[in-house]
């Protein structure tokens, strides 16, 4: 055979095996994985390097409404760019529902922001924030069908949060057609409480964003939504853990035989509250829910990932531009920490944190890296064989990795549409020389190579995580 490219002397790190091979490449899909493969059209040498899949993360926020007057600092195309830079072949991003909203309209919308528009693939998740019998008993059965296959419900934020009764009722329609649910857990009485007292003493800095949502209040949320979870028999996935006491809930709910996933993010491993106590305003760049935690947290969530607790390593990406009136430094957001957009970016710098951090300080080995970035995404929320893996017949989804290469982040390279990166200054070691989607070079040492904007959109098969639960519909995957 002749392959349309091979890659050459690299070592192939899946989820589960490391081997020397060479990776013969055809009409966009992996074809061959064997030695001295030498009839192709472009021979890529990869000596030295690792052959990894390419990134996928589950968890990103693109060209999403922010409330009035607020835009977010990434559509699209500035987004995929940079995830492509950062090592990433796909990312999920979230359609949300507004209040009054149908589904399918949602959709409508997200499609033409999408279209056309992508340097990788994508798929989105479905938001429910307006969960009535037509969505959850006519909409959303149709829309799984179609390959929808999972949905994200939130505890906090006015216009967003469920009450518990319409979580039962999401969970519940869920659970009958195979689709898998995404949950957002804190207390939003006791933040709302804690706001207002914090109002009464004039404590309105970016720091008492973290104090006004304290550990506690994920604790309890992710312990209810856990509780809520088993009362109808559905597997769940609880994000961006920031914490022992969230984690210890997900690790108890295991034991118990509950179907569940747990995903942390890199601002849990790499940023604390003292972020957002920084001179000025500057601690608004820090803002996000779950807020950075401590010390002790950092460590409890290094452990959730190394004993498999989280199954997720995702970027939570969700930026704004720091010194503009559009973004975290809006006119009211300079006087109280409440109207600071929630979020930051970090697409591009996900999979470099936990490579130079796990991998070359001996936290992880290579195949769990491979895991809890790439296979495991693939796998709960419907992609896999066909992504997140190096196997005859995948997407040739490739990500060339120099474990030598030592850089200093600054954003001017991340190519993203913030103004700041959390992680300015952060000296890491390993970097993805090349991308590769379905078998084309879209990123390489840092730099987008293909301005075609030829990335996809992915309909999906069921989780691995539903496909076996329950009593419902599983005719998908």
């Amino acid at each position: 055979m002749r392959f349309d490219k091979v890659i050459r002397y690299g070592t192939v790190v899946t989820a589960s095996d490391t081997f020397k091979s060479d990776v013969g490449i055809k009409e966009g899909r992996i074809a061959a994985l064997a030695g001295a493969l030498t009839e192709a059209d472009e021979i890529i040498d990869a000596t030295g390097l690792y052959v990894m899949p390419g990134g996928i993360d589950s968890h990103v926020h693109l060209d999403q409404p922010s409330g009035e007057g607020i835009v977010m600092a990434d559509d699209f195309e500035s987004g995929t760019r940079s995830a492509a830079i950062g090592g990433n072949s796909t990312v999920l991003t979230f359609c949300m529902q507004e209040k009054g909203q149908s589904l399918r309209e949602a959709l409508r919308l997200y499609h033409a922001k999408a279209e056309g528009r992508c340097h990788i693939d994508v798929s989105f998740h479905l938001v429910v924030t307006d969960p009535t019998p037509e969505v959850l008993g006519q909409e959303l059965p149709a829309l799984v069908a179609d390959g929808y296959t999972s949905i994200k419900v939130f505890m906090t934020y006015d216009g967003l949060r469920l009450r518990d009764d319409e979580i039962l009722a999401t969970l519940d329609a869920a659970r009958r057609t195979g689709a898998l649910v995404m949950v957002h857990c804190e207390n939003e009485d006791a933040i709302r409480y804690l706001i207002g007292r914090h109002e009464a003493e004039g404590q309105v800095e970016p720091r008492y964003h973290a104090a006004t949502r304290p550990i506690a209040a994920e604790r309890e949320a992710t312990h209810r939504a856990l509780s809520l979870a088993e009362i109808v028999d559905t597997p769940v996935v609880i994000v961006h853990v920031s914490n022992r006491q969230a984690m210890e809930e997900i690790r108890r709910a295991r034991q118990r035989g509950q179907k569940i996933a747990g995903e942390t993010c890199p601002q849990y491993l790499m940023l604390t509250s003292e972020d957002l106590d920084a001179d000025a305003l500057e601690g608004a760049k820090y803002v996000c829910s779950p807020p950075p935690r401590d010390k002790e947290s950092q460590s409890a969530c290094w452990e959730g990932i190394e004993q498999g607790v989280f199954d997720l390593f995702s970027s939570d990406h969700c930026p704004f531009r720091f010194d503009d009136p559009a973004g975290k430094l809006n006119e009211k957001g300079r006087r109280h920490f409440r109207w600071i957009p929630n979020g930051i970016p970090g697409v591009a710098t996900r999979l470099p944190i936990l490579f130079s951090e796990g991998v070359m300080k001996g936290r992880i080995d290579l195949n769990r890296f491979v895991a809890v970035t790439s296979t495991n995404h693939a796998k709960l929320y419907g992609l896999y064989p066909r992504k997140g893996t190096i196997a005859i017949g995948a997407d040739a989804d490739i990500a060339l990795w120099d474990p030598d290469m030592q850089i200093t982040l600054t954003n001017e390279m991340l190519r993203h549409g913030a103004d700041y990166t959390p992680y300015e200054g952060l000296a890491v070691r390993g970097w993805p020389v090349r991308v590769m989607v379905r078998g084309t070079t879209v990123a390489k040492d840092g730099h987008l190579c293909d301005s075609r904007r030829g990335g996809s959109y992915l309909h999906r098969t069921l989780s691995s995580l539903t496909r076996n639960a329950g009593n419902g519909n599983r005719n998908r995957g």
